[in-house]
């Protein structure tokens, strides 16, 4: 089947063009995610706005200034904030050409992103032990829906992460692994300033 177009050109002469060999899966691809990232917005534009109605419906339990530790939030926060940092220079290092190097700042970036998840579920363990359970207040209910919302992100990351090094490891920087590796890392920036949102509009205005 020919994959062929004739277009007439200004001077009245028959151009072909082979459809086939102009498509850009590049441009395709990139576009389509940057699709499902603006689908991603909306999901955490709800969320944030659910938390804003239902932020201070306490049902005379506990409250984000009794319940958070912010010192510990702070350390996560430097946790996902350094894993963007670490995979930057897992893209830098494909730009060079340097597998090695991809591979080592994308295993940095996965135990960095561990390290939060290990947080993360260290304070939701905390919170439910002392009694502030998501089925304690719509406060709660709406905290652990958004930070837990997150966090399912973070995970489905690093699965990702896992599975590009897997691949970049047996097949190297080919085409389609760094259009791969484009699209996690616009994945892993999104999600490091979704948790900035959370991190000052829960957290820091939860305290105050």
């Amino acid at each position: 089947m020919s994959h062929s177009v004739s277009l007439t050109a200004a001077d009245g002469s028959p151009r072909y063009y082979d459809l086939a060999g102009d498509h850009h899966p590049k441009q395709g691809t990139l576009l389509g995610f940057w699709l499902y990232l603006m689908s991603d917005c909306l999901i955490f534009a709800v969320l944030f706005a659910t938390y804003a109605v239902l932020g201070r419906s306490y049902a005379a339990g506990p409250s984000g200034a009794d319940l958070f530790d912010l010192p510990l939030v702070a350390v996560n926060t430097a946790f996902l904030l350094l894993s963007s940092i670490t995979y930057g220079m897992a893209m830098i290092s494909m730009q060079h050409g340097r597998r090695q190097g991809v591979l080592g700042w994308l295993a940095i970036t996965g135990l960095l992103g561990l390290a939060f998840l290990g947080l993360e579920m260290y304070e939701f363990a905390h919170l439910i032990h002392e009694g502030a359970g998501p089925q304690r207040s719509a406060f709660l209910s709406s905290f652990f829906t958004l930070v837990g919302t997150h966090g399912l992100h973070v995970t489905f990351g690093i699965i990702w992460l896992v599975t590009l090094m897997v691949q970049v490891n047996k097949l190297g920087l080919t085409t389609e692994n760094k259009r791969r590796l484009m699209c996690l890392s616009m994945f892993w920036h999104f999600l490091d300033v979704v948790w900035i949102g959370v991190f000052t509009f829960v957290y820091l205005m939860g305290t105050l």
